[in-house]
């Protein structure tokens, strides 16, 4: 694959997790029972952190080399990666409780 093709798969897969982060954010104000508003709050953070981990990887592997882009790029790694781990977490919890 070439690099444009795997910048614009990236671009898509950016602007997706965008889509479903939204939804299940609108979802989760809108949810009365507080177990759907926490199993849709821990979607929306799932998604949040694909995405960022998307944005990030694209930031420190497919652009040119600064150290701007190297700061932006792994703050948005560590953030998504904590809002992976929170929201598999929840999910967990609120899927598992009766």
């Amino acid at each position: 694959m070439t690099l444009p093709t795997i910048q614009w798969m990236l671009s898509v897969l950016i602007i997706i997790f965008v889509v479903f982060s939204v939804y299940y954010s609108f979802r989760f104000r809108r949810a009365a029972d507080p177990k759907q508003r926490g199993l849709y709050g821990a979607r929306m953070n799932i998604f949040m952190g694909l995405m960022l981990i998307v944005i990030a990887v694209s930031q420190l592997f497919f652009f040119t080399d600064s150290v701007t882009r190297r700061i932006f790029g792994t703050v948005c790694l560590l953030l998504g990666l904590f809002n992976l781990f929170a929201g598999l977490r929840n999910h967990s919890h609120y899927s598992r409780k009766a």
